[in-house]
């Protein structure tokens, strides 16, 4: 077996121009109250790799810039598109009135688990990943049109946001055949 390692110049990746023109993931990440910096800049290169249409940034979620979220965005900020909304429960409201379906990440009752989830071709998804600690706020679950689960079988009853984040738009993107 001859796996060379490929070089940068050799992967073809979009620039920022690119970026912004290239249809998108018809999915929206909504960041509620998360308190890492390095988390929120994983998001963000995360929401990049799979051109994920916007970022919301809300409550105490820190905004770009910021070299705390750079060291981990590693310039993610300058393509995927983003924008600060104070309340994420009014956020959430409006993304339904606008036909969004509305996804939060949580453990609760009559969840469905992630890989059981199926999306809908044309339709538009925001998903919601909450609080470090407190997880995502019972009024944007109780508003949610889905609730989303990622199967655990270990002893831990979580994963970090940016690794949460990572596994539920990965598995949407992959799912939506987005290419």
């Amino acid at each position: 077996m001859n796996n060379r390692k490929l070089k940068n110049s050799e992967l073809n990746r979009k620039t920022v121009a690119d970026f912004k023109e290239a249809e998108k993931t018809p999915l929206i990440i909504v960041l509620d109250n998360i308190r890492s910096l390095n988390n929120v800049g994983s998001v963000f290169r995360t929401a990049d790799a799979f051109l994920v249409e916007k970022v919301y940034l809300c409550g105490i979620t820190a905004t770009p810039p910021h070299r705390d979220i750079q060291k981990t965005a590693l310039g993610a900020t300058d393509a995927v598109a983003w924008e600060y909304v104070e309340d994420s429960v009014a956020l959430s409201q409006k993304l339904k009135e606008q036909g969004v379906k509305l996804c939060a990440i949580e453990q609760a009752e009559d969840a469905v688990m992630l890989d059981k989830f199926t999306p809908v071709k044309g339709e538009r998804y925001a998903v919601v990943f909450g609080n470090e600690v407190k997880g995502v706020q019972q009024e944007i679950v109780s508003l949610s049109d889905t609730v989303l689960e990622i199967p655990q079988v270990g002893t831990k009853h979580s994963l970090n946001i940016s690794v949460s984040a990572g596994v539920v738009i990965w598995d949407i993107f992959s799912k939506l055949g987005v290419s």
